[in-house]
């Protein structure tokens, strides 16, 4: 079982945030599942977190044994252009402006449901709406 990551997870990894004890133990169950991967919009977003200097990412990843999908295709692309456009029309439906979320969390989702058989993030009610048929962690 393949399990895609969001750049949350990672993060509070590195930021030591209370919650990476968890995210560690999940991570290791995960991976003896199958393997682990992150998109390349996480592989971007995670070179930004201060602890990511030069060589740590990929220091990082190697020793985690987390795959890098850097070619997402075009079917990717037209699934994350299907919920954000869902999410767009809920939300001048309900009288909101434009789109506030992130279109990056759309291709995120949008990979762990092509690439992968479940995503890990830290913030699942972000997809579920959108990509209903997505197992989230």
């Amino acid at each position: 079982m393949r399990t895609a990551l969001d750049t949350n997870v990672i993060s509070s990894l590195w930021s030591g945030e209370q919650s990476a004890d968890r995210i560690t133990k999940e991570l290791v169950e995960a991976r003896a599942r199958g393997g682990l991967v992150i998109c390349a919009p996480v592989f971007v977003e995670l070179t930004a977190h201060p602890v990511a200097k030069e060589g740590i990412l990929a220091k990082f990843l190697a020793e985690t044994d987390i795959a890098v999908d850097f070619d997402l295709g075009e079917g990717v692309w037209r699934k994350a252009a299907a919920g954000f456009e869902a999410y767009a029309r809920r939300r001048r439906r309900s009288g909101g402006n434009s789109p506030k979320r992130l279109l990056i969390d759309y291709v995120i989702a949008a990979h762990a449901v092509l690439h992968a058989d479940q995503l890990m993030t830290l913030d699942p009610h972000r997809y579920a709406l959108d990509f209903p048929g997505l197992r989230l962690l």
